[in-house]
């Protein structure tokens, strides 16, 4: 069996209980390339585990008859390697906690595009579907970083100063692309449409708009574009940028899961390692739980997602429940997670929850100090979800989620993860900033993670950061096991409020920090030890 269009018409994959289309893939390809609804940049595992299921789902429900395109503006390789040869099919595995799997195919992705302005055709055919009349949503899961233009000092990146001085033509910086290609709908009659962003940061919208407005403004100064483009931008009757609140865990692909197809007799199921260091398989596997919440506001028409357990409210909804999962329910608790679990050598989440320390660690962030500050959504308990996280999706020993994975790119999500509380502690009437606890251990342990140094005291490899070196040369002079080292050196760190979202030394927790690092680079197993002393 072959995950291609020919190959899913061989026996073999239902009665392995993998799941197949029910609809007529070519018809739908055909109507998605003449009169495209939806194009979605970021052509990630969530991307294709998740959000293209959506589609699918309804599809299969004759619900819709287009699919999605897919667009990447940071690895192309994905697209050359993990598309193209499967015809962009995704064989997606959905892990039970009882060690059960369902089983799908994928077919809604009809095409996959490279957004890269030195492709020619890619980028011709982006000009093109940007320029229909047809395009109702553009979706994103480029992560947090995919949205900044700018350094941790605030400066601009040298790609957006490039980007600005170069004009429309040539841009890089995925802001840039979108901007421009944004800039080809408004020439050709203004046409609305609603842009998405579904990446797990704080009014995710709001950060999507300002970073395309700014370019715009760029331009519009240098006469690059039209005067009316900044108008057509601000105008939501034309372009929205709702909000949304995304979640799935969607780990690396498992060797467990690529023996497991291969045993069944998929053929060319194993991953890839891209020249940009991106693990990606033909197939993806993910938890089952999952929810997507949008603001529903969409000037040209949308989807029927609702269909297939899209939530579609206000802002203030979608900023409850955002705020819900990510400040405090899920991904602070998975931050923490991460950080600690590379210190302390585990090699899977699942199995930290085994650890009665780190357990206590995440239950005490989230029960203790994240759900006193959150606001009930209405449409999801924030109990019921909290429990649901600690209980059942990160202990489910068959998600192959690995600490590793999740410190990637810490530093994008420490302001949203853990500073958004912190400072709901700063302005609430009723809590006291001075008696959190366990976020500081938090971010105590990331700092001691920077310096790649195990609890063992042996060297430690980092995950991928944009701000790794600048973060680990303000680290240097501190020396593991020599405390009296650290002098001033955090305070640097601890007051950037791009970090932080705060000063966390005016916020007066940064001397917290401060004395839970020194005790963690005191000896071998120090983090071992002053967890356990704060968290019991």
């Amino acid at each position: 069996m072959k995950l291609t269009y020919e190959g899913i018409k061989e026996e073999g994959w239902e009665e392995n209980k993998i799941k197949l289309p029910q609809y007529d893939i070519d018809a739908v390809k055909k109507r998605t390339a003449d009169n495209p609804v939806w194009i979605h940049f970021g052509a990630g595992n969530i991307f294709r585990g998740f959000i293209a299921g959506l589609q699918d789902e309804l599809l299969n429900k004759g619900l819709a008859d287009k699919g999605i395109i897919a667009a990447d503006t940071f690895d192309y390789e994905i697209i050359d390697k993990i598309y193209k040869p499967f015809d962009n099919l995704t064989l997606f595995v959905g892990l039970k906690s009882s060690g059960d799997t369902d089983s799908k195919v994928i077919a809604s992705v009809t095409e996959a595009l490279a957004a890269d302005c030195g492709d020619e055709h890619s980028y011709k055919r982006l000009k093109e579907i940007f320029t229909k009349q047809s395009l109702q949503m553009i979706s994103f899961t480029i992560t947090e970083k995919g949205y900044s233009l700018r350094n941790i000092d605030g400066e601009l990146l040298s790609v957006v100063k490039e980007d600005i001085a170069n004009g429309p033509d040539m841009p890089r910086h995925a802001m840039s692309i979108i901007t421009a290609l944004l800039y080809e709908r408004y020439k050709n009659q203004a046409m609305p449409a609603a842009l998405v962003s579904m990446d797990n940061c704080s009014h995710n919208g709001a950060k999507l708009k300002e970073s395309v407005l700014f370019i715009a403004e760029e331009w519009k100064k240098r006469g690059f574009v039209e005067e009316g483009y900044t108008d057509y931008l601000n105008d939501e009757e034309k372009i929205s940028f709702p909000w949304s609140m995304i979640d799935k865990i969607t780990p690396r692909p498992a060797k467990s899961i690529e023996d497991m197809l291969c045993d069944i007799g998929i053929k060319d199921m194993s991953p890839v390692t891209t020249s940009k260091k991106t693990f990606i398989a033909p197939f993806v596997n993910a938890e089952i739980p999952q929810y997507l919440v949008i603001e529903d506001k969409f000037p040209n028409g949308r989807p029927d997602l609702s269909n297939a357990g899209v939530y579609f409210t206000d802002q203030k909804t979608v900023n409850d429940t955002e705020r819900m999962k990510v400040t405090t329910c899920l991904n602070p608790l998975h931050t923490a997670l991460a950080v600690f679990g590379c210190l302390l050598g585990y090699e899977s989440i699942s199995a930290e929850m085994q650890d009665e320390d780190l357990k206590k660690l995440v239950e005490n962030i989230g029960y203790k100090e994240g759900i006193p500050v959150v606001t009930d959504p209405g449409i999801i308990s924030p109990m019921d979800f909290i429990k649901e996280v600690i209980d059942e999706r990160l202990p489910n020993p068959f998600v192959p989620d690995m600490p590793q994975r999740i410190a990637t790119d810490t530093s994008q999500k420490v302001p949203v993860r853990f500073g958004e509380t912190i400072k709901a502690y700063i302005e609430s009437p009723d809590l006291s900033v001075k008696d959190l606890v366990y976020i500081p251990l938090a971010i105590a342990g990331w700092l001691r993670y920077l310096m790649g140094i195990d609890d063992n005291g042996c060297a430690m490899q980092l995950s991928p950061d944009p701000m790794l070196d600048e973060l680990t040369k303000r680290l240097e002079g501190i020396e593991f096991g020599k405390p009296e080292t650290i002098k001033d050196k955090l305070k640097v760190i601890l007051s950037n409020r791009s970090l932080f979202a705060t000063d966390l030394c005016k916020a007066g927790i940064a001397g917290k920090i401060e004395d839970m690092f020194a005790e963690m680079i005191a000896a071998p197993h120090a983090v071992r030890n002053t967890l356990h002393k704060y968290v019991v």
